[in-house]
């Protein structure tokens, strides 16, 4: 096992801890991947592979407490933890889109959603990738490149960060719009059969909890790396756990217990329904 004679860690990593998470993240992406494989939710398959690579990297978190001078170890928790919410994005962007497109609102929407997609996945590719070069170049295990490697990680999370901003803003001000002039998809789909809503307003709630937990894991992140190696954040393993780890954990939890499925499936077959029985009208006619 490749070994640096740089400092990769400030203190000895939790083996338990570690461990905990990594069995955490298990079981709720053991869900997502049942809930996905059931009702056929293709758009939240990155969201499926950020919970895998949480696993596997704290998986590999807790080898590094029994080998903290690997370099290989180092990098592939350091990448995965760190590339995770990346995709967990790239699945919100995309329900949005959708939520819009159920409801007919695409007026509504400051952001044309034939763009809104692809520019906001774009800028996460973009984040993904900086993150992951970053990540490469502190692999090296030197004090200089790993320097380089930490910058080039701020300003992939600088994009996120920017992207994600900007999603939150475009989702609000659609939510705005389209509580004072509902669309009747809108106004059809409506739950009051309980306490909470679950119906496209619960739905779009989940989206901007889970999007206000990636925001404050960012912003942590940011703080972490832009400390350096011998900041006082990325010198406490708590600063991890408490702002990135738990964070992610109830982004995934949130996402379970409100999966963008009890909206969009329950809903959309009524429209199909509807669909068929036009076209089955009109051919009675044309006959």
């Amino acid at each position: 096992m490749t070994s640096s004679t740089y400092v990769l860690y400030q203190y000895t990593p939790s083996f338990v801890v570690a461990v905990i998470f990594a069995v955490l993240f298990f079981l709720t992406t053991v869900v997502h991947l049942w809930q996905r494989i059931r009702n056929h939710t293709q758009y939240f398959n990155p969201f499926i592979v950020g919970g895998i690579f949480q696993i596997i990297g704290y998986g590999a978190r807790a080898v590094s407490h029994f080998h903290t001078t690997s370099t290989i170890l180092y990098a592939l928790q350091t990448l995965l933890i760190l590339l995770a919410p990346t995709l967990y994005a790239a699945s919100i962007y995309r329900v949005l889109g959708r939520v819009i497109k159920f409801l007919r609102g695409e007026h509504l929407s400051y952001v044309p959603v034939k763009y809104m997609t692809i520019t906001f996945v774009m800028g996460d590719v973009l984040s993904f990738i900086l993150q992951g070069a970053g990540g490469g170049v502190m692999s090296s295990g030197s004090a200089s490149l790993l320097a380089v490697g930490q910058w080039i990680i701020v300003a992939g999370l600088g994009v996120q960060l920017v992207f994600f901003g900007a999603f939150v803003i475009t989702s609000i001000c659609f939510h705005c719009r389209i509580t004072k002039s509902p669309t009747q998809e809108a106004k059809d789909s409506i739950d009051i059969s309980g306490l909470f809503s679950r119906d496209w307003r619960g739905l779009l709630f989940a989206l901007y909890t889970a999007s206000v937990l990636i925001l404050i894991r960012s912003i942590y992140r940011i703080i972490e790396f832009a400390q350096g190696n011998s900041g006082y954040v990325i010198s406490h393993e708590v600063f991890l756990y408490v702002f990135d780890a738990a964070m992610m954990f109830l982004v995934m939890i949130v996402m379970n217990l409100y999966h963008p499925s009890v909206v969009l499936c329950s809903s959309e077959t009524p429209i199909s329904t509807e669909v068929k029985m036009t076209r089955t009208e009109s051919d009675e006619t044309i006959v």
